[in-house]
């Protein structure tokens, strides 16, 4: 059961065992609270063992060294945490609630694969946890995982899973793609027709652009208010922060479907559009107006009330460091914005001669600059896919590096925090084999073992530079995934690799143990088993996963690796 992935950084196994028992308790010191409820509620689900509160492993009067202890170590980092496992019970100390949560991770793991099902399997079975001593931290702040709900609805139950199932891999950050072309899926009060109009199509391309095959059945929705408060919540009780995005000026046609005037209306009809109904990039951005700012910044008002800074009821006087440093952040977007209405257009080219700008770009940058200064007056960061560098960026802006890795090496040089998602690495949407049963394969191959030895920090930067770099998350685009099962295969088992890159310490890519790795996966499968997760297998996609027929867009040989 010590098959651990993201693998700890240390493990020392002892030769005995924990048995958990109906007598066995569970002690929750200040500071835990939220981590025992939670630990004690999956824990009671998969084992019917009630957990009742106790004084903790080692205490006079506890039960006999079968109970379970969490607790607060100072002199540990904020993430940190240390699992022994002996004679006295079992005690998870971390630097932080988050370290202690990483640390109850790891516990369920000890216990087994059945331990992540939702009801006892064997009311009489016994349940033991290995003596081990574990000490562990991440080497990555951001852990991330961006989630595209915008081509295809992901229903907030399905993000729900998603974020538990980021739990267990320890990944600390959702980010979530509410708004594109083909959706908007946020409720904003004072701009009812974003969600009235903007969330449905009429049809949907299926596979590539350049396949002829449709779905003519309407597709959309989003979430309410509501629903994305309990999205942050039951994400903040995971020790996991929510990053949302509101794409501009670029990939704003359903925005422009509902509210015409946000678009070039003096170039095109915008009162004909409709939300997109297929797939790359659409010539038709939004326009460089103070309308158009005013618009945005109603949206991004609404926006920051539901994603608060760091979670109303942390339990502490201040908020987690992990969690707090980048729940701050409001992604913008900023890619693929095509300028050639802009150059067509009177208004927009006025606007540049006004400020006195170079081109069109300098126009972009302008624009993203105003919302960069908008939200640093509120307390927040932007953060944006590495286009928003050209034309220079706003000083405290963060730049998510998805074109290779020479964004992030810029935006690093230049004084800028990076998160490093290269599409040729760790865009979970690219076919994971080159086999003809792939389903709806889609651009480079990209294997667990491909993944597994993606490096996050260009060896180019000094380590000042280096220090830029805030993490990594794999980026799951849903163009061509119609539903979770779809979701499921294209992201797992790789988002295993992908956590344990972002947690782990490991060596240079060439010489990471892909053996071990892949031993320590036969245990995981179960466990993926287990909690419904309809993954890749190793020898390749199931029957019912295949998509014969669907046009792809593969690309052959190897991604560049820049």
């Amino acid at each position: 059961m010590t098959e651990l992935i993201p693998a700890p950084r240390s493990l020392v196994a002892g030769s005995g065992e924990v048995r958990l028992t109906a007598h066995s308790r569970l002690h929750t010191a200040p500071g835990t609270e939220g981590v025992g409820r939670w630990l004690r509620t999956v824990l009671w689900q998969a084992t019917g063992l009630p957990l009742r509160e106790g004084r903790g492993p080692g205490d006079p009067g506890d039960t006999e060294g079968d109970g379970i202890g969490l607790r607060l170590d100072p002199a540990l980092g904020p993430e940190e945490y240390r699992l022994v496992s002996d004679r006295d019970g079992v005690l998870v100390d971390g630097g932080g609630a988050a370290g202690v949560f990483w640390g109850a991770q790891t516990l369920r793991q000890l216990l087994g694969p059945d331990a992540y099902r939702r009801a006892p399997l064997d009311r009489d079975r016994a349940w033991t946890v290995p003596h081990v001593r574990i000490e562990d931290a991440p080497r990555f702040r951001w852990r991330g995982l961006m989630l595209d709900t915008a081509r295809h609805f992901i229903p907030k139950e399905g993000v729900l899973r998603y974020i538990d199932l980021m739990a267990v891999h320890k990944l600390n950050v959702l980010h979530l793609h509410l708004t594109d072309d083909q959706g908007w899926r946020i409720e904003i009060r004072r701009y009812p027709r974003l969600t009235e109009i903007g969330s449905w199509r009429a049809r949907t391309k299926i596979g590539h652009r350049a396949s002829p095959l449709w779905d003519d059945r309407p597709h959309g929705g989003h979430y309410t208010q509501d629903d994305i408060r309990e999205i942050v919540a039951y994400a903040a009780e995971r020790h996991i922060g929510v990053v949302p995005e509101i794409d501009v000026p670029g990939h704003s046609q359903a925005a422009i479907a509902a509210y015409p005037e946000l678009g070039n209306t003096d170039v095109v009809d915008t009162a004909s559009l409709a939300v997109w109904d297929t797939w790359g990039i659409n010539p038709n951005v939004l326009a460089p107006t103070d309308h158009t700012l005013r618009f945005y910044e109603g949206v991004l008002e609404e926006v920051l009330e539901l994603f608060p800074p760091f979670p109303a009821d942390t339990g502490a006087a201040t908020p987690p460091a992990p969690l707090s440093s980048f729940s701050s952040f409001v992604h913008i977007g900023g890619d693929e914005c095509v300028k050639d209405q802009w150059r067509a257009s009177a208004t927009a080219q006025r606007r540049i001669a006004d400020l006195g700008l170079k081109d069109e770009d300098a126009l972009q940058s302008w624009f993203i600059g105003h919302f960069a200064g908008w939200l640093a007056a509120r307390g927040r960061r932007l953060i944006g896919w590495d286009e928003i560098l050209e034309g220079g960026l706003a000083p405290g802006a963060a730049v998510s590096s998805w074109r290779g890795y020479a964004g992030g090496v810029a935006a690093a040089r230049a004084g800028h925090d990076v998160v490093m998602c290269p599409e040729q690495q760790v865009y979970l949407d690219h076919r994971q084999d080159a086999g003809p049963d792939e389903p709806v394969p889609i651009g480079y191959v990209r294997t667990l073992e491909d993944v597994y030895r993606f490096e996050p920090v260009p060896p180019e930067l000094t380590p000042e530079e280096a220090g830029r770099v805030l993490g990594t998350q794999a980026n799951v685009w849903t163009e061509v995934m119609e539903d979770l099962g779809r979701v499921d295969y294209q992201v797992f088992p790789r988002l295993a690799a992908l956590a344990e890159v972002a947690w782990s310490f490991l060596p240079a890519p060439a010489e990471r143990d892909v053996a071990g790795f892949e031993r320590r996966m036969t245990a995981h499968y179960r466990r993926l088993d287990a909690l419904g997760v309809a993954y890749r297998p190793p020898a390749g996609p199931r029957p019912w996963q295949k998509r014969p027929g669907v046009l792809g867009r593969p690309i052959d040989g190897a991604p560049p690796n820049r």
